[in-house]
């Protein structure tokens, strides 16, 4: 099995990057925008449309507001694993700033080369986004 591992640090609090990560269904809107173009929420899962023309479904297994951490499996649309898993976390660092770690498990390991050019590709974007969606106010000068 393969696995694909992709951490970095946003300049927001937790709970301003849970606030966008938790919104399953606005991943188009809000996490990834640009990258993922539309996706669609029926009850536990999401039909997710990415720029590129790739269309799959993802089942919720768990939303933790606890630990900040959603996670999903691809059931279906034009990937085919026979077997996908992910997280995403949001995890305090520093200075109010958050480690955001995203893990997948597939199945077959031919797959993890796509997904792995999806997760960079998807981390630049939901940085920027993520960072965007929760600016933090400047400091008024003394």
């Amino acid at each position: 099995m393969a696995s694909i591992h992709k951490e970095f640090i946003i300049d927001a609090t937790p709970e301003a990057v849970w606030d966008v990560l938790s919104d399953y269904g606005a991943v188009h809107e809000r996490l990834a925008p640009g990258f993922v173009t539309d996706t669609r929420l029926n009850s536990d899962t999401r039909t997710v449309t990415f720029a590129d023309g790739t269309i799959v479904c993802e089942r919720l297994v768990d939303l933790d507001p606890e630990s900040r951490r959603v996670a999903y499996t691809v059931v279906g649309g034009g990937l085919h694993p026979s077997h996908h898993h992910a997280s995403m976390q949001a995890l305090a660092e520093t200075g109010g700033r958050t480690r955001f770690v995203w893990h997948t498990d597939v199945l077959p390991d031919a797959l993890a080369a796509p997904i792995a050019e999806f997760v960079e590709q998807g981390s630049v974007v939901m940085r920027q986004a993520l960072e965007s969606a929760t600016a933090r106010p400047a400091r008024a000068s003394a």
